[in-house]
Order: C-alpha cells, then structure tokens, then sequence
C-alpha cells in the first residue's frame, strides 16, 4: 500500500498496461537472472536461471502469491512454474533460491531490546504516514457545538474510539506489509535494479529483516482485537448509538484490514472504495456517537477528509503499477490506459473542487466555508496540472498530502468560526 517505483513516469504499451523494459546483450539481469545470448532462426532469446536468493525483482518479473515465477506478456501474468517473459526470456527455479513466501535472507539484523522493537512495529504499522488519519477526531471535535465538546461522555467516547482507531489502522498497515512481502510486491516496489532501495527501506521492516512475518502477522491480529474492544467500549460508554454509526463502524472493521488480506478487497476493484470510504467512517461514526445525527456540513468535510486520501493515494498507485499488476492487485492504474488514468484523477480533483464551491451554493456549509478552503484547492489545482504536464507521481503524491493537511487546518479553522459566531 502507497509505495511506488523508481521515476515518475510509468513505461505505458498501447493497451494502457506496463511495458517491461529490457536490457540486451548478455549479462546478468536486475533480479538476479543470468541471461545468455541463444542463438536462433529470427529470434534473440535469452534462456535465464533464477539463482540469487532473496533479490529484488525488476518491474517486469512477477511473483505470484506461492512465490512461484509467472508469465507476463503486457503486464498480465499466467501461472506456469517455469514462466517466460515478455521478451523471450524463460526462467527456471533453482531450489534455495528467494521466493516471495520466502524471501531470502534478511537485508539486515532483527530488531533487539524494547526501543529497537518499538520502532520496528511503529514502522511496520506506518505510524510517521498515518498520522494524518488521527486528523480526523480534529475534524469531528471541531464540528461539534462548544457545548458538546467538554462535555465528559463526548471525550470518553471519542478517545475510546480513537484507540480503537489506532488498532484497526495498524492491523490494516501490517497486514498489508505481510501481505507484501509473501507475494513480492513491495521488494518489486522498493527495490530496483540490482536490489537498489528505490525509498528508504526502513519504512518496510519486513524487508530490512528487522521483523519477522510471523512477528508482524501476530501483531496485524493483536491490533485488530484492540481495535475491535475499544470500538466496542466507544460504542457502549457512547451518549447516542444511532444504528447508522453502529453498521458503518463495524463494516470498516470488518472490511478495511481486508485490503490486502482475507478477501483481498483491493484485489477485486475494491482498493479506491476503502482507501476513501475508511476515512469518511471516522468522522462521521463517532459524531453520530456523540450526537445521535449527521448534519450535511459533517457530511460534506467527511466526504472531503475521504477524498483528499484517496488524491494522495491515486498517484501511489500510478507509481506501482508494475508491481500491482504483477501481483493481481486491481486498481484504476492498473487497468486504464495512461490517459484513463489521468482522466481519473482529474475526475478526482474536479469533485473535490466542486464539493466544495457546491457546499457553500446549496447550503450544506456556511456561505463563506469555500474561502477557507481556497488554499487547499489551489494546491489541488497545482498538484494535478504538474503531474499532467511531467508525470511526476511521486511528486504529485506529496503534494497531495501537504494539499490533505492544508485543508484539515481550513476545515478546522471554518468550524471553529462557525460555532464561534
């Protein structure tokens, strides 16, 4: 989840799915196949066999989740043992070697003493990047009317579920990195040619070797339990129970750990739909905690706080397409042309932009609730006409969060004057 590949623009064939690119000659290939030059009648194929244990597979290598090389022609792969590649290169297994379900031998020492383990599991859990999800108690405190906010049963209620929010969003981190590591994804993301680390490696402890896949899947577990009591005691010591708070509340239980695992919702065309419709949850459940109603003005800067994730998220996913494809993940990158994607993401930023012109129209918001979001929407406008122009991802993707962060503090700003006045 939300990782990317070594330059900003995607390699796109006519089909709108990754070109692998290939190097000729003989020599050894990035993911540590060794290719020789066969001769034949018409042909320059070159016969490879897989002997590097634990590297880095090349955009166009893929793994299957049994770790078991397939075949990819236009980034779509078959299932065979002994795959072929796009190029004529065919790859055979030899035993020992690094598979996704066993990567190979760990890039480093595993993390020892209490602190050392502490910061491996707040990286596996993705704590410095998810920060920005916790903004949410931020956007629903604010929202609430001065008389509400204090109150003891509100604060009960909303730290109960933001600690229950710190176990669901860990479990799904973790068990996304599992998932990761056991197909090969994100050694596919993370590292390039000859195992070089396209990000910092640190942000991935299951690649590192500082923990290891049962010490993480154990800890996805554990999270999620957490996340389901503390949800549940929010629930119980809550003022309201509206039945609407109580179903969306367990649906991103059930569902959003599911991303990568279990039923491997993002697999299924499901991805875009939890990465924005989890955040929503978040403000809206616990308001209606509190409150017993969703008002449109809370509706509307939940629908924007979703929105503004998934425009951060959209252009990750532009930057792993070849690895996503590679591992059957299903999303709009994957499967729409270059320019498809780009009409989406457009699409994207066109609604955030009209939702929230439209607001202040119609009456969902204060009149003026726009002005405090220019800001954001002149970043949103900056961010997609550069990535339009240059096909910078990566670059448009930390614009989208400084763009994310920039309107949580206009959100916060509009509701703290509207219940000011």
């Amino acid at each position: 989840m939300d990782t990317g590949s070594p330059s900003g623009a995607v390699g796109r064939s006519g089909t709108g799915t990754d070109t692998p690119r290939r190097a000729s000659g003989a020599g050894a290939r990035a993911d540590g196949v060794s290719a020789t030059r066969t001769p034949g009648a018409g042909t320059d194929a070159a016969r490879g066999t897989r002997s590097g244990a634990g590297t880095a597979p090349s955009a166009g290598v893929s793994s299957g989740p049994s770790g078991v090389l397939g075949t990819e022609v236009d980034g779509s792969l078959g299932s065979a043992a002994g795959g072929t590649y796009a190029d004529g290169v065919s790859a055979t297994r030899t035993p020992g070697a690094g598979t996704a379900a066993d990567p190979g031998p760990a890039a480093g020492p595993p993390a020892t003493g209490a602190r050392g383990r502490l910061v491996a599991y707040a990286r596996l859990a993705k704590f410095e990047f998810v920060l920005d999800y916790y903004l949410s108690m931020v956007v629903l405190w604010t929202a609430l009317a001065g008389s509400v906010r204090f109150a003891p049963d509100t604060l009960t209620t909303l730290l109960l579920f933001l600690l229950g929010e710190v176990g669901v969003i860990s479990a799904v981190m973790a068990l996304d990195d599992v998932n990761g590591i056991r197909d090969g994804s994100d050694r596919a993301n993370y590292l390039g040619t000859g195992g070089t680390p396209l990000r910092p490696l640190e942000r991935k402890p299951l690649l590192t070797g500082a923990l290891t896949v049962d010490q993480a899947t154990r800890f996805g577990y554990l999270s999620l339990l957490w996340g389901a009591v503390f949800w549940t005691a929010a629930a119980l010591a809550a003022p309201e129970r509206p039945l609407w708070a109580l179903v969306v509340t367990g649906l991103v239980l059930f569902a959003g750990f599911q991303y990568s695992w279990g039923l491997k919702l993002s697999y299924r065309g499901l991805g875009e739909v939890l990465i924005m419709g989890c955040p929503l949850v978040i403000v809206v459940a616990p308001y209606g905690f509190v409150t017993g109603h969703l008002p449109a003005t809370v509706l509307v800067q939940a629908v924007l706080f979703g929105l503004w994730q998934i425009l951060v998220s959209c252009y990750s996913n532009t930057k792993d397409i070849s690895g996503d494809a590679a591992v059957g993940r299903s999303t709009v990158a994957v499967h729409a042309s270059a320019r498809g994607n780009l009409l989406f993401i457009g699409a994207l930023s066109a609604a955030d932009l009209l939702l929230t012109v439209g607001a202040s129209a119609v009456g969902w918001a204060p009149w003026w609730f726009f002005a405090a979001l220019l800001p954001e929407m002149a970043l949103r406008l900056r961010q997609f006409t550069s990535f339009s122009r240059n096909g910078d991802a990566l670059l448009a993707r930390r614009r989208g969060v400084v763009a994310f962060r920039t309107g949580v503090a206009g959100i916060v700003l509009a509701n703290l004057i509207h219940f000011a006045s």
